[in-house]
């Protein structure tokens, strides 16, 4: 608990730095899991000097939960928060808007990482810094969820231009907002995000 303490200023998803603020974590956690394994296995040992006894079985099967965890962090470090410069700039141009920072989207073919994601009503708008993001597949990966989850008619655009990202921001500031439509979008990205 004093673990996730101690990152609670960004541990929740969707929240700047989250992505680099989870990368340790898991690290931190995977270490900690391994490491009581590896305790209970020299315990075992040392008191019996064999490694046929029930503290060695007990050791291994804490090794799957230190496994998965291990999985977890190699996944969180594949991917980079928003730069600070960027968060900067996108926080000072937010106005009003819901938005989600360190977004990360799965597919079976791609991964997609968005710096951040601006919902107003049925537009969704996001910044990556990723030259390789292919943004016809994320579009129809992201369409397909929002239409299953009974979100019709949804636009989503992805800039790579940071001035024109700041630029659109504005413009959606602007437009009027179903409160309800918006957060059930929100909710329906975050529970899909990493």
């Amino acid at each position: 608990m004093k673990l996730k303490r101690l990152f609670s200023s960004s541990f929740a998803k969707g929240t700047e730095n989250y992505l680099n603020t989870q990368k340790k974590y898991e690290i931190l956690r995977t270490i900690l899991y391994f490491s009581v394994s590896a305790s209970l296995f020299i315990a075992g040992y040392l008191q019996t000097k064999t490694k046929v006894n029930l503290l060695t079985v007990v050791a291994v099967l804490g090794c799957l939960p230190a496994s998965k965890s291990a999985v977890n962090a190699i996944m969180f470090l594949r991917f980079q928060s928003c730069s600070y410069a960027c968060a900067s700039e996108i926080k000072n141009h937010c106005g009003s808007l819901k938005g989600l920072f360190d977004c990360v989207f799965t597919s079976y073919k791609n991964n997609y990482c968005v710096s951040h994601l601006a919902v107003r009503d049925n537009t969704i708008c996001g910044f990556t810094e990723n030259d390789k993001f292919e943004d016809n597949e994320f579009y129809k990966h992201i369409q397909d969820i929002l239409k299953m989850e009974g979100h019709k008619e949804v636009t989503v655009k992805i800039f790579h231009n940071l001035t024109k990202y700041t630029e659109r921001l504005e413009q959606m500031n602007a437009l009027e907002e179903d409160e309800a439509k918006t957060q059930a979008i929100i909710e329906t990205l975050k529970s899909v995000m990493l």
